[in-house]
């Protein structure tokens, strides 16, 4: 929960709200971390994962008809630079978190 609170750069107390909402939906369950006893971790149940498949689709639909499909690929180029040079002067750890999860890395 720490670290995904570091990487959507809010307070753990709003992610611990925002995972009791979710919880209520059973999209996710707590659980201890099985490799680190003190930490928690939030984890995805199939029906938190059913509603992502269900919902993904639209989700993709309209960021493509806003943002993808509005830009040029030399656009999505900068769009691209500019924004991961925002995140790493504006939030470093995120930048270096981005990085790790990014399909390059």
């Amino acid at each position: 929960m720490t670290e995904l609170a570091r990487f959507v750069t809010g307070s753990l107390s709003r992610l611990s709200h925002a995972v009791d909402r979710l919880e209520k939906q059973g999209w996710v369950v707590r659980r201890t971390c099985p490799t680190r006893a003190r930490r928690t971790e939030a984890v995805l149940t199939d029906a938190g994962m059913d509603k992502i498949v269900r919902t993904a689709p639209d989700h993709v639909r309209e960021v493509r008809r806003l943002v993808i499909d509005a830009l040029d690929p030399d656009q999505i180029g900068q769009l691209d630079r500019i924004a991961r040079t925002i995140v790493a002067t504006s939030a470093p750890e995120l930048s270096s978190l981005l990085e790790e999860h990014s399909p390059s890395a």
